[in-house]
């Protein structure tokens, strides 16, 4: 494959084929990993994408440029990456290096200054991330933390936050996710069936709606047997 070496000039097919490889190298990288990489970008994880990003992208787009160093190179940084892993899990002064503790923002509706500074916010922003937790007012905050993976965990002052049957000794109904039973049209026989239904239910429930099965976008349906239907608009 002449093509993983650098080359005066590639054709359509070889560029085709650099693409295909670097995309399921790409992957296969992401995919050792881990989840936690993908959802949240922490200090060694933006590290890891600007290395990875940059490495893949020469051999892409320049011919002059093989895709064996680049791999062989993207290879032993997910190494490194998967040894860091490991060793902020097993050893605390590594840990509190790469992934610090949260600073404090606000406690019991006071703003620690000093602390924006050091997270590198204006007050502007820590306000803005208030107001997304329907918190008009910082002086409701009991906690307000700056994340590793830079985002704000807001803690509302108790005696501001809504009423829950909890707080008022009433008893509520378990949580409980509905099943999707039908989906663009089509019957989810085997969601069905964990609900204790059949198809033959459902098309009787989806008759009572007077709707027909082919305009459904999606349906759901408790344990009790309620359903939702969601037709195309």
């Amino acid at each position: 494959m002449d093509f993983f070496s650098g080359q005066e000039s590639l054709s359509i097919f070889e560029w085709g084929l650099r693409a295909v490889i670097g995309f399921f190298f790409l992957v296969i990288i992401a995919k050792i990993m881990g989840q936690r990489s993908i959802s949240q970008l922490r200090f060694m994880d933006f590290v890891m994408a600007l290395l990875i990003g940059n490495i893949i992208a020469h051999p892409l787009s320049d011919e002059g440029l093989g895709m064996t160093g680049s791999i062989t190179t993207m290879s032993v940084l997910v190494t490194l990456y998967l040894s860091g892993v490991f060793l902020t899990l097993n050893f605390s002064p590594l840990k509190r290096l790469v992934d610090p503790p949260p600073i404090t923002l606000i406690e019991n509706g006071q703003i620690y200054y000093r602390h924006l500074k050091k997270a590198r916010i204006t007050v502007e922003s820590l306000l803005a991330e208030l107001r997304k937790e329907q918190l008009e007012d910082f002086s409701k905050v009991a906690l307000a933390l700056w994340e590793p993976g830079g985002t704000i965990s807001v803690f509302p002052d108790p005696k501001h936050q809504p009423l829950t049957p909890a707080d008022m000794g009433m008893a509520s109904s378990p949580f409980e996710l509905p099943r999707i039973v039908v989906k663009e049209g089509k019957i989810n026989r085997a969601e069905l069936m964990l609900c204790g239904k059949d198809e033959k239910w459902l098309l009787e429930q989806i008759r009572r709606k007077n709707e027909d099965l082919d305009n459904i976008l999606i349906a759901t349906v408790t344990k009790k047997g309620e359903i939702t239907v969601c037709v195309y608009r």
